[in-house]
Order: structure tokens, then C-alpha cells, then sequence
């Protein structure tokens, strides 16, 4: 009797250190949104081993790759409801199983790459707070520079004990 349909994936298990993906997500031209393009760029400017770094306006489908060949992902955002000034927290694939037109979540990448990859990696969002994401010019506001200012010191400590363990 084939099974094959109705069998889980089995989970890629990687040997050597552990490798992390920063995808950071943000719109220059909303003020605070660019919050998490930025936090990408100074990770990237901090060139830690085993980190590599991605950053757009926005999530693709094309990014569950890039999640699949990591085995920790860190997702990095703006938010205007979330703790000051930033939260970091675990996530999960999601549920849903259709895809849509609107980009991505990373809950939805996770879920791509683990149906369609393979790979289940540790994920997190880092959330960081800002308030101005009116759409009609750049630059952060004073409390997202503050939020910015906080949050690299966190991050980079996360990430180097990330890829220690």
C-alpha cells in the first residue's frame, strides 16, 4: 500500500553549526515601517559568521527558500501595537494552506517551506514599535530612531548565541 500522499515530511535535520536567516520587511517611502530593512542592514553590517541577510519591501513566495536553507529564521518588522520598544517572539507555520495574492506572512513561509521543502526551522518576529507609517515620505520618527537604537544591541547579542549553541 503506497502512503506516500498521505505521509508528513520528514524534517531536515542539518550536522555543523547553526545557520540564521534575517529577513528584514519594510517600505522606505512609510516613514517607521523601513524599521525592519534597517535592523537588516546594520546585521549585515556587523558580518557575523553563520548570519546571513535578506531585506525587501516586502515578503515573496521565492523567500520560503531562503528559510528552508537556514535553521533559524528572524523576522524583522515594523508594528505600531507592539511593545516598546520592540518583542521578540516564536512563531509557527500556519494553518492555511491556500496562498493568495497579497504577500506572504512569515507564518506562511514557514508553512511553504515546510509542505513544499522539507525544512522546519526555529522562527521568530522581531517586532520592532514604531508610529509614523503614513505613506507619504521617508525617514523614521524620533521614537522609531530611539526603538532602532535598542533593539541592535539585543539582536546582535541573539544572534551570536544563536549560532554558539
Amino acid at each position: 500500500m503506497d502512503t506516500s500522499s498521505t505521509a508528513a515530511p520528514l524534517e531536515r535535520k542539518r550536522v555543523g553549526p547553526r545557520r540564521v536567516l534575517v529577513l528584514g520587511c519594510g517600505d522606505p517611502e512609510r516613514h517607521d515601517d523601513d524599521l525592519g530593512r534597517r535592523v537588516a542592514e546594520a546585521v549585515d553590517r556587523m558580518d557575523l559568521p553563520l548570519v546571513d541577510v535578506g531585506s525587501a519591501r516586502e515578503h515573496t513566495a521565492e523567500d520560503a527558500a531562503a528559510v528552508a536553507d537556514h535553521d533559524i529564521v528572524v523576522f524583522v518588522e515594523a508594528e505600531e501595537a507592539c511593545p516598546d520598544p520592540f518583542e521578540l517572539r516564536s512563531i509557527a507555520p500556519s494553518s492555511a494552506s491556500s496562498l493568495s495574492t497579497h504577500p506572504p506572512t512569515p507564518e506562511t513561509l514557514l508553512s511553504m517551506a515546510w509542505k513544499y521543502l522539507e525544512a522546519r526551522p526555529e522562527a521568530y518576529v522581531l517586532a520592532i514599535r514604531g508610529e509614523d507609517f503614513d505613506a507619504s515620505g521617508t525617514g523614521l520618527s524620533q521614537r522609531a530612531h530611539r526603538n532602532l537604537a535598542a533593539t541592535l544591541p539585543f539582536i546582535r547579542d541573539f544572534l551570536v548565541e544563536r549560532t554558539a549553541s
